[in-house]
Parts: C-alpha cells; sequence; structure tokens
C-alpha cells in the first residue's frame, strides 16, 4: 500500500498537471504504519526519511523474494538468498563502513562492517563551521575507555580500545543528518551554527579505504537540502531540491514552488543532505 501511494505521489509530481502536489494520501498511508507520523505535531525530519526509505525497502523485498520464489525450483536455495535480496533502495541508498578496533594493550585489530543509509554527524561548532569539519568529526579516531571497553578476544579481558570508521561502499546517494538536536544536561537544544556545504565536488576519498580510493567513486554533487527553521517543538520544514534535468534549484515551501539561484541554496538551516 505504501508503495503504491508513494508511485501515484512521484507520478503525480512528474506529470506535471498540478501547479503543487500534496503528498496527503501517501503520509496518511505511512501514518497507518507509524502512527507517530500521522499526528499533527512537529516531528523529525530524519526518522520520517528512515522510516519511508525502510518501508518502501522492505515492501519491494517481499515482491522480489516471490518473483524469485516462482523462478527457483529448488526451496533451498530460494530460502538463502531471499534474506539478502536488494531492492532500489538498497541500490541507491546503502554504503557500508567499517570499524577497525584496537586494543590498546596488545594492539590486535579487529574489522566490524556495519550498513547506512544515513550518516548522522556531529557539528563540532556553535557559531561556524564546514561540512568538511563535520566529517572530520565522525571520521576521527576515537578511544573506548571505562564503560565503553570492549572484550578482547586475545588478552581474554576487557581493555581500552581505538576506534576508527572508514567509509568501504560508498553508495550512489549520499544522505547527511547534521545532528543540530543536542542534550544539554536535562534539556534539548538546537544548534543554529552556520554549515558550509559544497555544491559539487565533494571528496569522500579522505575518509574511504584504499580500495574505495581506486574506485574513483568518490566525488558527489549535492542534488537536495532539508531545511529546518524554528525550534525544538515549534518549527517549519522546508526543501531545496535540483531538478535532474534542467539542473536549476527549487524552493519547496508548501504550496510555494519558486525558483532559486546557486547561491541562495546554502543555508543555515540545513538539516539533511542529499548527495
Amino acid at each position: 500500500e505504501a508503495v503504491t501511494a508513494f508511485g501515484c505521489l512521484v507520478s503525480d509530481m512528474w506529470l506535471g498537471e498540478f501547479a503543487c502536489i500534496s503528498p496527503e494520501g501517501f503520509h496518511s498511508v505511512l501514518g497507518k504504519r507509524y502512527p507517530t507520523f500521522s499526528k499533527r505535531t512537529q516531528q523529525d525530519a530524519q526518522e520520517f526519511l528512515i522510516c519511508v526509505l525502510n518501508e518502501l525497502h522492505e515492501a519491494l523485498k517481499k515482491v522480489r523474494a516471490q518473483l524469485k520464489r516462482k523462478c527457483v525450483t529448488d526451496a533451498k536455495a530460494s530460502r538463502g538468498s531471499i534474506s539478502e535480496t536488494p531492492t532500489i533502495i538498497t541500490e541507491l541508498f546503502e554504503g557500508q563502513l567499517s570499524y577497525d578496533i584496537t586494543c590498546l594493550e596488545c594492539k590486535t585489530t579487529t574489522h566490524r562492517p556495519e550498513s547506512f543509509t544515513v550518516l548522522s554527524l556531529p557539528i563540532p561548532s556553535k557559531s561556524v563551521c564546514s561540512l568538511q569539519d563535520c566529517l572530520e568529526c565522525f571520521f576521527q579516531q576515537d578511544t573506548l575507555t571505562w564503560n565503553n571497553q570492549i572484550h578482547c578476544s586475545w588478552c581474554g579481558t576487557k581493555q581500552d580500545a581505538a576506534v576508527k570508521a572508514t567509509i568501504t561502499k560508498a553508495p550512489q546517494i549520499m544522505i547527511f543528518h547534521l545532528k543540530r538536536f543536542e542534550w544539554q544536561g536535562k534539556q534539548k537544544r538546537k544548534l543554529s551554527t552556520d554549515i558550509w556545504y559544497p555544491l559539487s565536488k565533494l571528496d569522500l576519498s579522505p575518509y574511504s579505504s584504499e580500495e574505495m580510493e581506486r574506485c574513483k567513486d568518490a566525488e558527489y554533487s549535492l542534488c537536495a537540502v532539508v531545511n529546518h527553521s524554528g525550534f525544538l517543538d515549534d518549527g517549519h520544514y522546508t526543501a531545496f531540491c535540483k531538478h535532474s534535468v534542467s539542473t536549476n534549484w527549487y524552493s519547496f515551501d508548501d504550496a510555494q514552488i519558486s525558483k532559486l539561484s546557486d547561491s541562495s541554496v546554502q543555508a543555515n538551516t540545513a538539516y539533511l543532505l542529499f548527495y
């Protein structure tokens, strides 16, 4: 139902018969599966995005699995491949990180792979910084001590460890979530840091494994931005999107859609970046 509603929404958008399209039908269907988003209160766009991607992936996975069952006569072979069924969602959005965890006692390193669709980046400054600064902060080596110690299989005990992430597989579309909401004591607050992000030639090779660097696959161009203005419980979402054919930028603010200059795409309200 969700996939059908999303397909109708995309068709209506690209057919160009209306000046603007309300995603009410898709929102209503998704609200049945995730009641949080059916309420009229403000919800988090990043959480909504992950729910949408998961919902579409799971539904398309079932369809592919059903088609595969019809084609494969050997039930065992069929069962073995269905759990890893790829979809258009994984093909476009899924990347892979590798966490290198080094025991600081015996220097043994283990590698832990982890899939992602959205990278949540910390914001290292309260006034001004760049997306590159956020990436540096995310990918810098960290030390696990006290309650975060690892159990080293070589030492046989809990030990301090150094951990560092690298990108081993970059997705076709990279989504960055800028962590503007943080806890300060018992209160949550919003960071209104002005973050500079490039419109083209974003280079991820410094954070990638050697194998991926050799692929020369790591340069990205910005294609969309989700903005959040206002405060924690009282704000407003808008979007900037680049037309894939004309390459013009447009601003989407409820029913108001207007052309945007390239320089206006840089905004201090950016919350999600799509490359």
